[in-house]
């Protein structure tokens, strides 16, 4: 039996890559802060809560993360914790160095040492293209972050190819883009946006304030991608990849479709700061600009060509944008009710 370790176990890719390993066959192994009060939920959604092994883990302790890898000695290593908030990362920059940054090395070299056979993915993101220099972005696109988070995880990325190159180790950065769920944390904006129409669906009166509205993402569902993380580790090679929709939508787009899942017909009116959307149906304010969202530097455009990944990996996304906010709003208005 095949095992593996995945640090960020209790978050959204985390719980999801759980189970996916679960149903392989895997014994699974997983790192929490604190395993006297491990807050597991999301595991708990999916089932699979008392299946997975727990250890306590820190990434800024490396001695913590050598005892981890000699107790498991796993087959393969998944690093999906992060502080991962772009917003949080403006206020506590040392700290999403720390973690997001010198976490990476830290694992790798406890694995190089201690576990040299084990194949480690590292969770890259699409917010290392920040000030894009090239539409869409490829596993080759030069990078460009436009926050401290994105910075520390071009660090991470380059430090895992780094190690890949010198010591001969079985190292993959999965370039992943937005993914969502009904597992997201509720601080992330699409989140943020199907908690807050759940509400008002259910008779609220608080409209959801949200920043810049012509922001493009490419979103996918977080269920597909941990899809593309095992394919990675399966490969005789080690690479780095995309995992892409290769679909760009607006934030007010996602909003849009999500509140037609709530049954709402929305009304856009204003633009910038003055922006509001208003339901038609009902004539409830649903949605206004609040400035104090906006990033101080904001990444406009992201969209991601997956092909690399769907010719070496054999996986595509699934799930479409609009099945996507359909998705999350309907589980969120069932958890309301």
């Amino acid at each position: 039996m095949k095992k593996a370790f995945i640090t960020g176990v209790t978050g959204q890719d985390g719980a999801y890559l759980a189970q996916l390993l679960l149903e392989k066959g895997y014994e699974v192994h997983g790192g929490v802060r604190r395993i006297s009060h491990p807050e597991l939920p999301r595991l708990e959604k999916l089932g699979v809560a008392d299946k997975v092994h727990l250890h306590e883990f820190d990434l800024s302790d490396p001695y913590n993360i050598i005892r981890a890898v000699n107790a498991v000695q796993p087959d393969e290593f998944y690093n999906l914790a992060a502080q991962s908030f772009v917003g949080a990362s403006w206020d506590l920059p040392i700290y999403t160095a720390d973690v997001d940054a010198m976490g990476v090395v830290r694992i790798l070299d406890a694995l190089r040492t201690n576990s040299p056979k084990t194949r480690f993915y590292q969770a890259s993101t699409s917010e290392m293209f920040g000030l894009v220099q090239e539409v869409p972005q490829l596993e080759t696109t030069r990078l460009y972050p436009r926050s401290p988070y994105g910075v520390a995880k071009v660090y991470g990325h380059y430090i895992t190819m780094n190690y890949r190159e010198s010591f001969g180790m079985h190292a993959s950065s999965g370039i992943l883009f937005n993914h969502e769920s009904p597992l997201r944390g509720k601080e992330f904006v699409t989140r943020k946006i199907t908690l807050g129409l759940a509400a008002l669906a259910h008779g609220g009166t608080d409209p959801i304030e949200l920043g810049n509205m012509d922001a493009r993402r490419d979103w996918g569902f977080a269920g597909d991608y941990v899809e593309g993380m095992w394919r990675m580790l399966q490969q005789d090679e080690a690479d780095d990849y995309v995992l892409a929709t290769n679909t760009t939508t607006t934030i007010r787009d996602f909003f849009t479709y999500a509140a037609e899942a709530m049954w709402m017909d929305l009304d856009w009116r204003g633009e910038g700061e003055n922006e509001t959307a208003i339901d038609r149906k009902t004539g409830k304010l649903v949605m206004r600009v609040n400035p104090k969202f906006y990033r101080p530097a904001e990444v406009d455009l992201l969209i991601g060509d997956p092909t690399k990944a769907k010719k070496k990996l054999g996986w595509t996304a699934t799930v479409d944008i609009r099945q996507l906010a359909e998705m999350m709003a309907k589980s969120d208005y069932d958890a309301l009710a």
